[in-house]
């Protein structure tokens, strides 16, 4: 099943914290855009995996413009956990990437990750001491779109890793389709730091930001419904650091 999507497409996910649908209301056309925001949901079969009682759901906003062009793609998917979520990954990338490689969409990636769950191999610890900041890197193929996302953001530290379990396996697939992609990653508090929530909300917003302007949309605070400090239940297996 192919589906029709943007030349760039935002890959988000429900999150337990919400994150992923938060970015996704927030992102509006610009008060005097003539775009129109269209919303719809899907669901995919996995059973060519082995998995008949789960399904890969998600929605899809595309923002069309008025000669009804797709301009910008927001696909959120559900949250899943392993194995299912590698399988679904897999399904929902085929289902928006095209045989013609000249047509391939550009990924999207933005992702507020526990400063916990970040690491780096230069001092073998975590970046939870660091200031809060907005890192960016190419993942894939180069296209001028990337570079414009990525020009004046910071470049991640040196070989770091992402012990979370939904962006590295999307991270891994990415890399084996050879898609062009830019990775957003925002750091974030958690139970374990001593981040406020004015500094998450912070990194929030200079990432919606950075998007919307790239993408030629407005972030909306207004339309935010999000609180990072909502207590989630934590993943009780700790995902090994397979694809950083």
């Amino acid at each position: 099943m192919k589906l029709k999507v943007a030349p760039k497409v935002i890959f988000l996910f429900r999150d337990a914290k919400g994150f992923g649908p938060a970015i996704s209301d927030a992102l509006q056309p610009n008060p005097n855009s003539s775009l129109q925001r269209k919303e719809s949901s899907f669901e995919l079969s996995l059973e060519k995996y082995g998995i008949k009682d789960c399904k890969a759901s998600f929605d899809l906003v595309h923002f069309i413009d008025y000669q009804g062009l797709y301009q910008v793609s927001v696909l959120l998917l559900q949250d899943y956990t392993t194995p299912v979520v590698s399988c679904v990954v897999n399904e929902v990338l085929a289902s928006i990437t095209a045989d013609d490689s000249s047509s391939t969409p550009t990924l999207i990636l933005p992702f507020l990750v526990p400063t916990a769950k970040l690491y780096y191999e230069m001092t073998n610890s975590t970046i939870s001491g660091k200031k809060l900041t907005l890192y960016c890197t190419q993942i894939g193929p180069a296209t001028d779109f990337v570079q414009t996302m990525v020009a004046g953001v910071q470049k991640p530290p040196p070989l770091l890793q992402v012990d979370y379990e939904p962006l590295a396996c999307l991270l891994h697939s990415v890399r084996i389709l050879k898609l062009p992609a830019v990775l957003l990653i925002g750091p974030r508090g958690g139970h374990q730091t001593n981040r406020t929530i004015s500094e998450d909300l912070e990194v929030f917003y200079e990432m919606g930001e950075h998007l919307a302007s790239k993408i030629s949309l407005h972030f909306s605070k207004d339309q935010i419904r999000w609180n990072p400090m909502e207590k989630t239940k934590e993943s009780q297996e700790p995902w090994r650091a397979l694809y950083g």
